[in-house]
């Protein structure tokens, strides 16, 4: 180690070692908890019960500093951001919060002394169920980052008794589970029942004069429906700061009538409560129904109106002018899916604070940011005025309110042009009208942020370009970034290890730092000393593989790695493509030298998107083909792990070589994936879309595979009319594949079952360009195959991503966001 590293990591030691002076030895804790929490001897203790105990004796160190962050920011007055999301995908947390918190070697060493295998109890813990794909993910390291930044924060949200769905796999279709998650409650979650909110749904609107005379609208005859809130504490790294997210779980204001249980009705007893409770129950519903889309309004409402009323009540311990509100209050909106805040904030300063609607409406437009995260227009979130007026009536009435202001200041600035009213207006005119929310929240917040450069270019010019001219100024770009310290630190331990003895170990603080290791990309012995980090990291998720697939792998073939929620966009079923290229040339040529290929796939459908579960049984009907093929001796392999989660990618993302990120050009908003992967050593094969560009940048062109249409060639195909069937004729390759896969080869015992697949290639148009990238995308990947034999180049390539992917650590754009649209400074804990 250097000497300037021995220093850091000296330092690092001294202010991890002195914050926990206060509290017994962690072991001494443990004890304590399995005695006098779970009443359990040693003796009779499980895994899960020192699982457990481990978990709140690290969380007993989380709350002593959480108490004084509060008191901090109390003492203080502190202006705080309000994080609205419908998901966070947290993952495990204790051994993230074991690092965050300077107790993860005392805590090892504690388990161990029990006479306890480590991995066996960590692995006891649950992924936690309240996020899906890359939106909830970036929260959760968003949380991370601000805490560690020492950003007054508070994260709010929905606590899901239910998460997406356990996938599991029956004759290569996907089949849903329900995700219990919380089936044995979790040591990390505080309730706060003193904070229980109560909020109105459904009713109607009464037109009244109120006490002065004044014509007002009331909305009246409601249910009601109390939200308990659930803290769950966030630690920063290397510091005392440990803010909280607060999760909501919906109950019934009526849970049981003993009237109706008295008389024999058991069911109907306890009807009230089930209902309430349902709001809670599962992380988005499928919304194909009318019930399905109602409860998700109700969702979105239910958090929102919960958080709102909560940081009023936070707010008025210190503030009573209303004017002080933006000041003390920045709102940000994750997406789309919270946009109903802005409409509620309103409805509570104009209804419950009798506020003029002009000065209500400016306090509205100085509190709410909004991200967007999505280029695809049928992403974006919009609900029919029906219901609307069914479950939100007095909401409905506001929206119009607001977008006839919207109307004046259109008409201002381009008199007398109904297209450009059209374009923007929140309410669209179509049977029925629909409400759209991402209009709203644009027409609502002082900033609108893209999340990759490219994305918040488009948004410009593409999907909001009349908002852009009638708001200039208000859009801008935050490019995403990811938590060093879960997707390096603590899921690639052999790899962090060796970094703090080359540079020290602040990096996990300033990422930029790994700067530092560009100097022994050549070096041998550091080569090699990476590359085995990378082998025993292979090895492992083998043995995962073999294990939940039944798949015996090499480890010293290429693991190529494509895990992300299933879409087209995503384009899985191109990769797909390029899987039956090679064994078809395989099979035309056994002796065919080619690099020996894992193909490593990680994804969940939406339960009713059919198109991404033929995907999923398509990718899986190949692979048992190939994967039992004696034919082409073992050079490929496909292993599609089930049940993709947060803790399956801490161990995917380590053994990956081959990173793909292979979008269609303008599709993918930014993407956090290939930051986690190129981070860990992964190299990027991917189109020129999302953060992809902005990766290119920083590692260079020569350590990175880049191919296929960009942007405006994607646009220009569109503009002329993109005919599949021209590349598909054209070239008898691909001809054959497409004409293979959608024959009964691969699932002759479901005749037809992956014919919709090669449809939508041909007659449904290829609508994410599929057949136009597959040619340039094999040659690309031929590329690929080249740089791997040379293992030298592949070594510097991966060190040289490491190196260079610093500008992607969360705490950068967190930074960016307290200091451009928050306004938000630190606020060190003594």
């Amino acid at each position: 180690m250097t000497t300037a590293a021995k220093k850091k990591t000296a330092s690092k030691k001294k202010k991890a070692n002195g914050c926990n002076c206060s509290h017994p030895p962690l072991k001494d804790a443990i004890l304590e908890h399995l005695k006098l929490t779970l009443a359990h001897d040693a003796s009779k203790a499980t895994k899960h019960d020192w699982w457990h105990c481990l978990s709140l004796a690290v969380r007993d160190r989380m709350v002593t500093h959480m108490i004084e962050t509060q008191a901090a920011h109390f003492k203080k007055k502190t202006r705080r951001t309000y994080y609205l999301s419908m998901e966070y995908l947290m993952g495990r947390m204790l051994v993230n919060n074991m690092h965050n918190v300077g107790v993860y070697d005392e805590a090892r060493e504690a388990i161990e002394s029990l006479g306890l295998d480590w991995d066996e109890i960590t692995e006891e813990e649950v992924d936690m169920g309240l996020g899906n794909g890359g939106l909830g993910r970036l929260a959760a390291c968003f949380l991370d980052s601000l805490a560690t930044l020492d950003l007054p924060a508070i994260g709010y949200g929905i606590y899901y008794e239910f998460g997406l769905f356990k996938q599991e796999f029956v004759n290569g279709h996907q089949v849903e589970h329900p995700d219990s998650w919380k089936k044995f409650g979790t040591p990390w979650e505080i309730v706060r029942p003193e904070y229980t909110q109560h909020i109105k749904l459904y009713g109607r609107v009464e037109q009244v004069f109120d006490a002065r005379g004044d014509y007002r609208e009331e909305w009246i005859d409601t249910k009601t429906i109390e939200g308990v809130p659930y803290d769950i504490p966030i630690a920063g790294y290397d510091t005392k700061t440990v803010n909280f997210l607060r999760l909501w779980s919906s109950r019934s204001s009526e849970d049981f009538d003993l009237d109706e249980f008295n008389k024999g009705d058991y069911v109907e007893a306890v009807r009230e409560k089930a209902i309430g409770e349902t709001i809670s129950k599962v992380l988005y519903p499928n919304d194909r129904t009318e019930n399905g889309k109602e409860l998700r309004l109700v969702q979105q409402y239910f958090f929102v109106t919960c958080s709102l009323h909560d940081i009023i009540r936070r707010f008025r311990m210190s503030f009573e002018d209303w004017e002080d509100f933006p000041k003390q209050v920045a709102i940000q909106l994750n997406d789309t899916h919270p946009a109903i805040a802005v409409v509620e904030l309103m409805r509570i300063l104009v209804d419950e604070e009798n506020l003029e609607w002009n000065f209500a409406w400016s306090l509205i437009t100085k509190t709410f940011a909004y991200t967007n995260h999505t280029l695809l227009p049928e992403a974006l979130e919009r609900w029919s005025v029906p219901l609307f007026e069914k479950v939100l009536p007095r909401h409905l009435n506001i929206i119009y309110g607001i977008n006839n202001q919207l109307m004046d200041t259109v008409e201002e600035k381009w008199p007398g042009d109904n297209a450009m009213k059209r374009e923007v207006s929140i309410i669209e005119e179509s049977h029925p009208k629909m409400v759209r929310m991402a209009n709203l929240a644009v027409v609502a917040s002082h900033t609108v942020n893209g999340v990759a450069a490219i994305h918040s270019q488009l948004l410009k010019t593409r999907l909001f370009p009349t908002f852009d001219a009638l708001y200039p100024g208000k859009f801008t770009n935050m490019t995403n970034g990811i938590t060093p310290r879960r997707w390096l630190r603590a899921c690639n331990r052999g790899l962090a290890r060796l970094i703090d003895s080359k540079i020290g170990n602040t990096w996990s603080k300033n990422l930029d730092e790994l700067k530092e290791l560009e100097k022994f990309a050549d070096d041998k012995a550091f080569q090699k000393a990476y590359m085995d980090i990378k082998y025993a990291n292979k090895v492992s998720l083998a043995e995962t593989i073999k294990k939940d697939c039944g798949i015996e792998v090499d480890p010293a073939a290429m693991f190529d790695v494509q895990i992300k929620r299933l879409h087209e966009y995503k384009r899985q079923h191109l990769s797909l493509l390029h899987i039956l290229h090679l064994y078809r040339k395989l099979l035309h040529d056994p002796e065919l030298d080619i690099v020996p290929r894992v193909f490593i796939f990680g994804a969940k459908a939406a339960p009713g998107y059919y198109l991404a579960k033929t995907i999923i049984k398509a990718i899986n009907a190949v692979g048992e083909v190939i994967n039992n093929d004696e034919r082409i001796g073992g050079k490929l392999k496909v292993a599609f792990l089930p049940n993709y989660r947060v803790s399956l990618a801490a161990r995917i993302i380590p053994a990956a070589d081959l990173s793909e990120q292979i979008s269609t050009a303008g599709k993918e908003a930014s993407g956090t994936g290939n930051m986690k992967l190129a981070l860990n050593g992964s190299l990027t094969i991917g189109t020129l879309d999302g953060a992809n560009i902005e990766i290119k940048e920083e590692v260079g062109d020569d350590n990175i595979f880049i191919f296929g249409l960009d942007v405006d060639d994607v646009a220009a195909l569109d503009e002329k009319g993109y005919d599949p069937f021209k590349y598909y004729n054209e070239d008898e390759n691909l001809k054959a594949i497409v004409d293979w896969l959608g024959s009964n080869y691969f699932s002759s015992g479901e005749p037809g079952a992956l014919k919709p697949l090669k449809d939508s290639l041909l007659e449904g148009g290829d609508p994410f360009k599929a057949l136009a990238d597959f040619k340039e995308y094999c040659e690309c990947q031929e590329k690929v195959d080249e740089a791997f034999r040379d293992k030298s180049r592949w070594a510097r390539m991966a060190i040289l991503n490491t190196a260079r992917v610093g500008k992607f650590s969360s705490d950068r754009t967190i930074s960016e966001y307290a200091e451009q649209i928050w306004k938000l400074k630190p606020v060190p804990v003594k």
